[in-house]
């Protein structure tokens, strides 16, 4: 080292900030991404926009996000406005995230096992397969104990990228870490030597993936026995979340339960549905019949 001159420690060099976008620019975006998907940036989101949309930018070769509602706008790329979306939804998800949900699963589906009929599961907003997955090792671990069916699991989220992600059956390291048990992971799960760990197809061929926007479009068919509705409504406006919640009804059989996120509820939201007293965070139609209490 020349004479004279110090090393700067490495811990104070700080990685470039993320631009700071006009308030024009977050309301386009804003208004974007509830058009495409009815999700509204709510205050705790709105401050990583700048960072969620950085990698793009930069793709881009755009340094604010004036200049990437410029590009949006100008519609000479009509890929980008999706992939602006896709990077705002809110992607946050894990393996058997909230442990005890998955026993209301087991016990919710044990009572349609009881009709003799295969039983129907939709995973609403399955971002990037964690939750369907979650579920299908689940009663796949169960049908190899006692031989009962494993329910048809139909799985749809708004972001393409993300269902994209799911359906390739990839995570890291990082992802599997997040709630996964190692028998688990050894069990449904091929590690590659990059750190990439791979769904076996054994597994991920019981969950079909779907392309969906709850609030715009229609349900699924054929009527399912649950619906996992975790953690999506805390991003709907009132009008949009009156619609999804009319989409989760028709969805349902009369005897169908769902399951929101911890911090929801249907109380005061609307009045298609009403806590089930037999079961943990289990909600029933109001013009069903009443879902049977789990075993």
């Amino acid at each position: 080292m020349a004479s004279g001159l110090r090393s700067v420690p490495s811990k104070a060099i700080a990685p470039p900030a993320p631009p700071m976008a006009s308030i024009q620019a977050l309301n386009v975006l804003a208004a974007l991404l509830e058009a495409r998907t009815g999700q509204q940036i709510v205050r705790h989101r709105s401050t990583r926009v700048d960072t969620v949309l950085l990698p793009l930018m930069r793709e881009r070769r755009l340094d604010t996000l004036d200049q990437l509602v410029i590009a949006i706008l100008d519609g000479s790329d009509p890929s980008l406005a999706g992939r602006v979306v896709d990077a705002l939804v809110n992607c946050e998800t894990s393996f058997f995230r909230d442990p005890h949900v998955f026993d209301t699963i087991v016990e919710t589906i044990a009572t349609v096992e009881k009709t003799g009929r295969r039983a129907r599961i939709w995973s609403v907003g399955c971002s990037t397969g964690q939750e369907p997955l979650s579920i299908a090792m689940a009663f796949a671990e169960r049908h190899e104990r006692i031989g009962t069916p494993i329910p048809e699991i139909v799985a749809t989220d708004v972001s393409e990228a993300a269902l994209a992600r799911a359906r390739a059956g990839s995570y890291t390291q990082f992802e599997v870490q997040r709630g996964l048990p190692i028998r688990h992971l050894v069990r449904w799960f091929e590690g590659r030597a990059d750190n990439e760990w791979i769904v076996r197809p054994e597994l991920l061929r019981h969950i079909a993936f779907r392309q969906m926007n709850l609030v715009s479009d229609p349900p699924p068919g054929g009527g399912f026995d649950l619906v996992l509705c975790r953690n999506v409504m805390l991003y709907f406006a009132a009008e949009p979340k009156q619609r999804a919640f009319q989409t989760l009804a028709a969805a349902m059989r009369p005897t169908g339960g769902l399951i929101l996120g911890a911090g929801e509820t249907v109380i005061g939201q609307t009045d298609l549905f009403r806590l089930n007293p037999g079961g943990r965070g289990l909600y029933e139609k109001i013009d069903g019949d009443t879902v049977p209490r789990p075993a």
